[in-house]
């Protein structure tokens, strides 16, 4: 199980003081130095956290993985594009939501995103789709040439009552499962955080996990290597 960290909201409180601090690109190296095997950015519209020259520094500098995260317009493709990260994750972006809600609709977008997962083909960057644990939006993201998914876990890390968090591992399980058995590579992320993560780490289908609010939030108080190493520990 490989851990990746997504360093958003180290540049959020960045960005709240207009200055250079806490810098995004030394958490990284801190992150990958503590034993995370990728760095996550997500590049939005808005640019509310990370910054274009945050993902060119982060391309010059990371030693593991760089996955960027990204709505799939025509602005972000064209920087993507660019840059050349070493993996694309397309996600549903609204400019009102706090976080990303809810995984990518394949089915309603089929065309549109086949064509945007060819363009990143051509340049050998391979592309995740993050997608709900449903078995035709999974399905329809093979359809359409995705190497690989990352399951949307929120639902799950949102739930209080025992059942319901049952019913949703469940679901969790299932996708993971089919998303094996059809040849992608499945990933999970969203919500996560040290009291939840272990039952999804436990999924043996699940290659990788995405993590960042919970960790970040942590290092508030234990600081970031710490922080880090203390998720790794949870999901090994």
């Amino acid at each position: 199980m490989r851990l990746c960290i997504n360093i958003d909201h180290i540049a959020t409180l960045r960005n709240a003081r207009g200055g250079t601090d806490p810098d995004p690109i030394a958490a990284a190296k801190v992150c990958e130095l503590a034993g995370a095997e990728g760095i996550v950015v997500h590049l939005r519209e808005d640019r509310r956290h990370i910054k274009d020259h945050d993902v060119w520094k982060l391309r010059e500098t990371i030693t593991t993985k760089l996955d960027l995260e990204m709505g799939a317009s025509d602005e972000i493709v064209t920087i993507a594009l660019d840059i050349v990260p070493d993996l694309i994750t397309l996600v549903p972006e609204k400019r009102q939501e706090l976080t990303t809600e809810g995984g990518l609709d394949v089915i309603a977008q089929k065309e549109k995103l086949k064509n945007v997962i060819a363009k990143f083909h051509a340049k050998n960057i391979p592309v995740s789709l993050f997608v709900d644990p449903v078995i035709a939006q999974i399905k329809a993201s093979k359809e359409i040439g995705s190497d690989m998914i990352e399951l949307h876990t929120g639902e799950y890390a949102e739930a209080t009552e025992e059942q319901e968090l049952q019913r949703l591992l469940k679901e969790i399980i299932s996708a993971a499962e089919y998303g094996k058995r059809i040849g992608l590579e499945v990933n999970a992320g969203h919500g996560l955080n040290y009291k939840n993560v272990s039952s999804v780490a436990a999924i043996q289908q699940i290659d990788e996990m995405s993590i960042g609010h919970s960790i970040i939030s942590r290092a508030a108080f234990v600081g970031l290597e710490r922080a880090v190493k203390e998720m790794i520990a949870l999901i090994k």
